[in-house]
Order: structure tokens, then sequence, then C-alpha cells
């Protein structure tokens, strides 16, 4: 794996600092009601795809999660633009405008979603790495999902058929400790669920996902694992999220002293923390590479407020594969 070097860390400061800052502007721009529909917000778990992008094959490898997906296809190296575009519904968007918040999406950088259905990603996760497999892509998907997902049926059928195939996957559950406003405490018997693996013999094992340098270590093992042809991983990455489960979540599940307390394991303080001990960067250094990623997200929002919108007519798009589909003609009739 490359080493956790001086340029390696200030690129995590510069994209951690402005995955937040991004975020940040997507709750501003939903109060004013430019994003519409649902909203999660990634703040504080940002360790986890700076940790997983510098173990990956960014050529070849894929990603695909849940509806909390704004973060990972900028790591995966989407274009952050195009981005914040499909978050408000324009043309330039990733999906044309008409993915949105929950839904974002890139062939090019084979990244599949963003995923509205809970847990409706994992066994597509083991699709992609199926296929990798067939064709001999030497290519792993990561396939996240959050702890409320890990209680879906669905992630026991996948664990099963992955590991009987030893399919290049890995599996990794954010648990950022609360499934919507149900603490994880309180949704089973144990708190551990990467124990989950263990009935499958999968190797599972749990991070402390606030640092990214400790995310990338387990990442490229589990990684490598799948691309010699010995299976998936399953991890738990330990985090906690700032923000709510999404912008109408009142949060009455947890005190403001808790998210307060969480927060002095912030992992953008971390980095520049340890960035300040070694003498990579100086604090002005830091403020520098700060003042220019609220410039860049504000050129994120200049593209989108100038980008136009879909046309209605491509409502009828995107919907079947087949032009001619029976009865499609009479729709449009009406």
């Amino acid at each position: 794996m490359k080493e956790f070097s001086k340029e390696v860390y200030l690129q995590w400061y510069n994209d951690m600092t402005m995955w937040r800052r991004f975020e940040d502007k997507c709750r501003s721009l939903y109060l004013k009601q430019k994003i519409r529909g649902f909203l999660h917000l990634y703040n504080g778990q940002e360790a986890i795809p700076a940790g997983f992008a510098h173990a990956m094959d960014l050529t070849k490898d894929s990603m695909i999660t849940a509806y909390r997906c704004h973060i990972h296809p900028m790591a995966m190296g989407v274009d952050p633009k195009r981005i914040m575009a499909e978050l408000c519904g324009k043309a330039t968007g990733t999906s044309g405008g008409m993915g949105g918040s929950m839904h974002i999406f890139s062939k090019e950088h084979r990244f599949y979603g963003g995923h509205g259905i809970v847990g409706g990603q994992i066994p597509l996760g083991a699709g992609i790495a199926f296929a990798d497999k067939y064709f001999d892509r030497k290519a792993v998907n990561i396939c996240f999902f959050g702890d409320g997902a890990a209680r879906q049926g669905s992630l026991h059928e996948t664990f099963n058929m992955a590991m009987n195939w030893k399919l290049p996957v890995v599996f990794v559950v954010e648990n950022n400790q609360y499934a919507m406003g149900t603490s994880v405490k309180r949704t089973a018997n144990h708190e551990d669920i990467y124990k989950l693996g263990l009935g499958y013999e999968m190797p599972c094992m749990a991070v402390d996902a606030m640092d990214p340098e400790k995310v990338a270590e387990i990442a490229y093992e589990a990684i490598e694992r799948a691309r010699r042809g010995d299976g998936p991983t399953f991890i738990e990455a330990r985090t906690y999220r700032f923000r709510g489960h999404s912008m109408s979540d009142a949060e009455h599940y947890r005190s403001k002293d808790e998210v307060e307390l969480h927060k002095q394991d912030d992992p953008i303080q971390l980095i520049k923390q340890r960035i300040l001990e070694k003498s990579w960067a100086t604090e002005a250094e830091l403020e520098d590479i700060d003042t220019k990623s609220r410039a860049f997200v504000e050129d994120c929002i200049e593209f989108m407020e100038n980008s136009p919108y879909p046309d209605p007519e491509k409502i009828y798009e995107y919907v079947y594969a087949q032009e001619d589909y029976p009865f499609l003609d009479k729709v449009e009739n009406n």
C-alpha cells in the first residue's frame, strides 16, 4: 500500500475539509428549498471514504452505498460540481438531474449509487463482484451500508453466497451508532455488528473509522484478500455522524452533550493535528487550504446555478430500455 506520506495527509486534509464544506452548503441549499426531497449529510464520517480510496485501485475497483452518498463518489473521482448539480435537479448533474440526493451515480468512475432502499445495495454489491470475477477483471467492489441495513435479511443471503463463491467484495457497515433514531444498542442482543460475519466464516473485524490511516490499513488487507481470490471480508467501520439522520431529523434520541463529546474525535482535526506535529504544514498553510476549499464549494454552487433544468420531455426517457414499450404511446397521448 502507498505510504502515509506528507502528500497523502495534505490531500486528505484538502479533500476532507472540502467534503465538510460541501455538505454544510448542501444544508444551506436545502433550507433555501433548492435541494428538494430528502437530504442525508455525511459530516463526521469523512475518514471512511478517505481511507478506502487510499487503499483501492481507482482504475478498476468499484463502490456502491446507501443514500448518504454525496462524498463517496467524490473520493472515487466524480466532479463535485456535477454532484451539486444533481442534488439540485439540474441537467448537468451526474444523472441529468433525475436522481437527486439519494441516487448519485457514475458509470465512468465505477460508482454505482446511491440507493434509497435500506440494504438494497448489499446484494447488488455482490452482483458487481460476481461480474468482476466472471470476467476476470481483478477488480474489487466496496459495498457500504449502514448499521440499520445490517438487520436486513438480504445481508445474510448475500454473505452466504459471497463466501460460497469467494466473490471479490468487501462489505463495510458504517456504524454511526444510530439507524435513523434507533440506537444500535436497541436493535440486537449484541453491539459488535462485525460478528455477523462469523456465522459464514467470513473474515471480520471492527476499526476506529474516525482515523483514515486505520481505515486504509484494514481496507487494504481486505481488498488484497479479495483480489487474490480468497473471498470477501466484513468490516465494521465505527464512526459517528455529527448531523441528524436527515434534514427532517429533530434528534430527540440523543443529547447535544453526546454530539459534542464525539466531535472531540473529529477526523479532520485529527489529520490537522498530525500534520502540525510532523511539521508538514503551518497553521497558515492549512488555513490557505481551508480558504481554497470554501472557494471551490462556491464554484460548485455557481456551476449549479448556471446550469439548466432538464427538458420536461426527458421525463419519459430512462424508464424503459425498450423504446417502443407497449402502452407508452397511450401515456404520451394522455
